[in-house]
């Protein structure tokens, strides 16, 4: 076996909608092995995992899979299964997987699994790869390309136990632990999404501007100056008291003499802890006898130069947990103790309290194994034992003196058998510190009588508590107490989402989505954008490069300015990461066109479709897909798209689709739709039976009066986005109006230059459809024109038909054509880009005294301008757009200084009013495109 690939899917996919990771998996001889020929297997397999009997498989019923494995299933199929259950063995419960054929390649498979931790999914895809072949005879043994999915090692040769023990410590070491797990759970549970932020427990919750943040039980929310007195025991005292709650006395010492001497004059028992110590290190307990106070001194100071020495409180520890003003659990905590048996040693009975299946080091069990130290030793010489001592039947023997579960304690839930004067207690401790969240550790004999009829009070309030307690209590009830704080964070009905408008398709998606966050920032929001010239927050470029993955959706979602978010959302992405959200409130698909095929196995349009349907399939039940009425594969998509379907149409008037007549008049449903009447028609808008003038094509200045089809295309679809999400029309008819071609408003797309003496037009045509659509403009503008000069380009992963393609469009739309190569000729040799360009040219007519070749893109846009005499239009599409249109600024003509005025108003007599304005040869814009 090899594995071919692998990628990770962290949002919606190809293959479903949950987060996957898929790897591509060669079986090579094992394709004609399928389990049932190979003799034992199924039997030695599920010897090694049992837990493989409960998986449903295909059939739909526990047992499935076993029946499918007894009949035969191939060992991709298997390995998906093994992987699910080592991952759930782990801790990390996990059901969904799948295994696909790739198409073309007999043998090859996609194996796709459910994971939640990447790293620990990637690594159990590895052993059960492992596992699987070492079950396999000696002959059909070995796996190539295990690196492709973890770099994580486990024993060879390989061993079952071995390797779940390796996939534990891995998910403890990359897992939330379980405070920030509870809340990260509960938040997804209400819908709320969740981004991690770094490899500890940094979470985001919710997107741009509603987010909220997340370190354990720490939220954005909480204040420093609280959480800084806090750590402040004895400041913490001070206001306590200040605020008639009920504390010990105590005092601040640096010394054991002073310790010693200040004990005296609290007279009784006291404590002796650090300042600013947590989780009971350095703390002890119950302390009379001046040595006892002396080496608690000394053991305090290994955490603190500062020691507090205080009164003791007699009676039961519990830990009161605070929420928003609110008490929402009581845990009594019981010190690590065990109970005699009358033979066994102290020692003995600690190995045998450890090996409670609930027992981990650290947080990775409900409870922590009790480790013998020094503290244990020494708390064990007080009552006159050591760990070789044997207490009789049924003593209880304490070896510690603190309640702390991460030295071994117990926790019992007492959350309904509280006084209302404690909880009154706890709660008014928190908000005079000033804390959204805290842990209380509240010492009385009897929590369900109130305090001030007792004995004993608040001895510390802890920042950032642990909810572990609380959640798996030893005895009692466990308490859900995550909801508590999501709900502080996110009050009903608020789910921290911002709205989110995706955007894909072959041609149009970037001037979509500059037109719809024009338009949404015309209603004052702060919108970020991400397309292929960058990231935008408003008008301001964050990030320059192609943006256009989830990466950097992921990068606007993070930013807490956005309050909406317009994503391009490209092929590519798509493939390999899938979408950066889990929905979308508005997707659309402008077409598709056959581009970028034969990649990743995306080999026919119809393939390419379905890779841009998961755009609207991923829309929100209450959110709008809208959808290239005129684009038969686009239209189609409506069958299978999340939300409701709206529309965008070119063909209004009689040459209206019938399903889309349909659709207005029979369902009320919304459409944008150009009608015919006058240059460029009217653009009108259909919803709930009602029908409402936008304005005419003409008005937007993008559309070149109108005559630019694909802008016209571009402007429904961003207004039927904006509608559809409820955007005020006249919101929508002021944004368009002043969206034109300007190249800081849209660079790259249709720019224009006047100041040369010829006219220059930069444009992204950079597929034979969009070189199509292009050309139609530029024959509506032919008779301006004495000549039309075209660079042309193409990337080189298409396909050697697109490519000569793009070379045919070229040579039927240019009079003169500079062929040049991508700057990344993405695997072909130097020159072949522009040889397969000048055989589509050819092929549609050119002879060669119209082809010109240089191969380097600004010596072809610099061989573009020169061959430019006055009256010509010339037109560049770039790669390197920002450096293609500065150099275009700084191109210095061979033309005399008075060309401009004198010749060009009688060139362009016959363009419409819009667009005869000339620039003054200094690099000015043409001020109305």
């Amino acid at each position: 076996m090899r594995v071919l690939e692998r990628a990770v899917y962290r949002g919606p996919h190809l293959f479903g909608p949950i987060p996957m990771i898929r790897f591509q998996l060669d079986l090579g001889p094992l394709e004609e092995r399928p389990s049932n020929t190979i003799e034992g297997f199924a039997d030695r397999l599920l010897a090694l995992l049992p837990t493989l009997n409960d998986h449903a498989c295909s059939l739909g019923r526990a047992g499935g899979f076993v029946e499918r494995l007894r009949d035969g299933t191939w060992l991709g199929h298997v390995t998906e299964h093994v992987a699910l259950a080592l991952q759930t063995l782990a801790g990390v419960p996990v059901t969904k997987g799948k295994t696909r054929s790739v198409k073309g390649q007999p043998g090859v498979y996609n194996v796709l699994i459910e994971y939640q931790e990447e790293e620990v999914g990637l690594f159990a895809a590895r052993l059960a790869l492992e596992l699987v072949d070492s079950l396999l005879p000696e002959d059909l043994r070995g796996v190539r390309g295990l690196d492709v999915l973890s770099r994580e090692r486990t024993r060879s040769p390989f061993d079952v136990e071995t390797a779940l023990n390796d996939l534990k410590r891995l998910e403890r070491r990359v897992g939330l632990g379980p405070t920030t797990g509870s809340i990260v759970a509960e938040a997804k549970r209400r819908g709320i999404p969740v981004l991690r932020l770094d490899e500890r427990s940094l979470v985001q919750l919710g997107w741009g501007a509603r987010q909220e943040r997340i370190r354990a039980s720490i939220t954005g929310r909480t204040s420093f100056i609280g959480v800084e007195t806090a750590s402040d025991k004895d400041l913490t005292k001070t206001l306590l008291a200040k605020a008639g709650v009920p504390v010990p006395r105590g005092v601040v010492v640096r010394n054991a003499d002073d310790a010693v001497r200040e004990a005296q004059r609290l007279g009784g028992p006291v404590v002796v802890k650090p300042l600013d110590g947590n989780h009971g290190r350095g703390v002890s307990t119950n302390l009379t006898d001046p040595e006892q106070i002396r080496r608690a001194f000394q053991a305090a100071a290994e955490h603190s130069r500062r020691i507090v020495v205080e009164q003791f409180f007699s009676g039961n520890d519990h830990r009161l947990l605070v929420v928003g003003g609110e008490l929402v659990a009581v845990a009594e905590r019981v010190p690590a103790h065990v109970v005699g048996d009358g033979a066994s040693t102290i020692r003995q009975l600690i190995d045998e309290v450890n090996k409670d299946p609930r027992r981990g080091e650290g947080h990775e069990q409900v409870l922590t194994k009790i480790k013998v130290d020094e503290i244990v030793e020494a708390f064990l010489a007080e009552q006159g034992l050591d760990v070789n001592s044997t207490p009789a039947s049924g003593q209880k023997v304490y070896l510690r003196g603190t309640a702390n579960l991460s030295t071994g304690g117990t926790a019992v839930d007492r959350t309904d058998d509280i006084h209302p004067d404690n909880a009154c207690i706890a709660i008014r401790a928190a908000l005079s510190l000033g804390l959204d969240v805290a842990g209380i550790d509240f010492i009385c004999p009897d929590i369900s009588k109130s305090v001030r009829e007792t004995s004993g009070g608040i001895v510390e309030v802890n920042a950032a508590p642990g909810f572990r307690m609380h959640l798996q209590p030893t005895e009692g009830r466990p308490r859900p107490v995550a909801p508590a704080v999501v709900r502080m964070l996110f009050p009903k009905g608020e789910s921290g989402r911002i709205p989110i408008f995706a955007i894909t398709g072959t041609n149009g998606k970037s001037t979509t989505g500059r037109m719809l966050s024009h338009i949404l920032r015309q209603t004052g929001l702060t919108v970020g954008l991400t397309n292929t010239s960058g990231v935008y927050v408003n008008s301001e470029q964050v990030l320059q490069a192609d943006a256009s993955g989830p990466k950097s959706a992921r990068m606007v979602l993070h930013d807490p300015m956005v309050d909406a978010a317009v994503f391009e959302v490209a092929r590519g992405g798509l493939l390999r990461e899938g979408l950066a959200f889990d929905r979308c409130d508005i997707g659309a698909v402008t077409n598709v066109q056959p581009d970028h095929l034969g990649l990743k196995g995306i080999d026919t349009v119809q393939d390419l479709a379905w890779v841009k349907s998961i755009v609207v399939e991923n829309v929100a039940d209450d959110g709008i897909s809208v959808l290239n009425a005129d684009d038969v594969l686009t239209a189609r998509m409506r069958r299978r798209s999340g939300g409701r379907p709206a529309f965008f149409s070119l063909r209004g008037g009689e040459a209206m689709p019938p399903f889309l007549r349909e659709h207005i008049v029979e369902r009320g449903g919304l459409a944008a739709v150009r009608e015919p009447d006058g240059a460029g028609g009217e653009l009108v808008v259909y919803q709930e039976g009602r029908r409402r003038l936008l304005m005419r094509a003409a008005e937007i200045p993008a559309t070149f009066g109108g005559l630019a089809e694909f802008n016209v295309a571009n402007a429904l679809t961003a207004a039927c986005m904006a509608i559809g999400h409820g955007v005020n029309i006249q919101h929508v008819r002021l944004a368009l109006a002043t969206f034109g071609t300007a190249f800081e408003q849209n660079p790259g797309r249709l720019n224009v230059f006047d100041g040369h003496g010829f006219r220059v037009i930069m444009d992204y045509a950079h597929n034979a459809a969009g070189l199509i659509a292009l050309r139609d403009l530029l024959q509506k503008l032919r008779p301006s024109y004495r000549r039309q000069i075209g660079m042309v380009t193409i990337p080189g992963d298409r396909r050697d038909e697109d490519i000569r393609a793009m070379g045919e469009v070229a040579a039927l739309t240019y009079d003169e054509m500079v062929l040049r190569e991508d700057p990344s000729r993405r695997g072909r040799r130097e020159g072949e880009i522009i040889q397969l360009l000048a055989e589509g040219a050819r092929r549609a007519g050119a002879d060669d005294s119209r082809i010109h070749r240089v191969a380097d893109e600004m010596q072809a846009a610099e061989t573009c301008m020169s061959m430019a005499r006055p009256g010509d239009l010339v037109v560049l599409t770039p790669t390197e757009v920002e450096d293609m249109w500065q150099r275009v600024l700084a191109f210095q003509p061979n033309l005399r200084p008075n060309f401009v005025s004198e010749t060009l108003p009688q060139l362009h007599s016959d363009l419409p009013p819009s667009l005869t304005s000339v620039g003054t040869g200094t690099g000015g814009i043409h001020p109305n495109v």
